[in-house]
């Protein structure tokens, strides 16, 4: 699981160029909301591709061990970005007003994806 842990790490990377993007190149045009709405497609494709390399490239053992892989790669997402969000002066509720799909924001679609695709990408391979 060690190895798993690691591949989470890039997918930080993904995440915050994917965000630049958005700030530094759309945002601008489409307005935040859009911007936000299309940011959140964008990485979840961005992280489709790379996940499905990282589970077709080291399978794991087992269907059981990719659903301990997205749960595991689930926690380290919600522990940064709440940490790293607090850690930047966000209150609790702007953090979680990111959540809030009655408002448009579709962000719960990431941890939501991140949790399921090594498990649904162990499933496309395996056959």
């Amino acid at each position: 699981m060690l190895k798993y842990f690691l591949f989470w790490f890039p997918m930080l990377l993904l995440a915050v160029i994917n965000g630049t993007a958005r700030d530094l190149w759309y945002k601008k045009y489409v307005g935040e909301l859009a911007g936000h709405q299309i940011s959140t497609i964008s990485l979840i494709l961005l992280f489709g591709l790379y996940i499905y390399f990282v589970i077709a490239k080291f399978p794991p053992g087992s269907a059981t061990q990719s659903l301990y892989i997205g749960f595991c790669w689930l926690i380290l997402t919600l522990a940064f970005e709440f940490g790293f969000g607090r850690w930047r002066g966000n209150s609790w509720s702007r953090l979680l007003g990111e959540y809030n799909i009655l408002q448009g924001r579709i962000w719960i679609l990431i941890p939501i994806w991140i949790t399921i695709a090594p498990y649904l990408f162990y499933k496309i391979t395996k056959q």
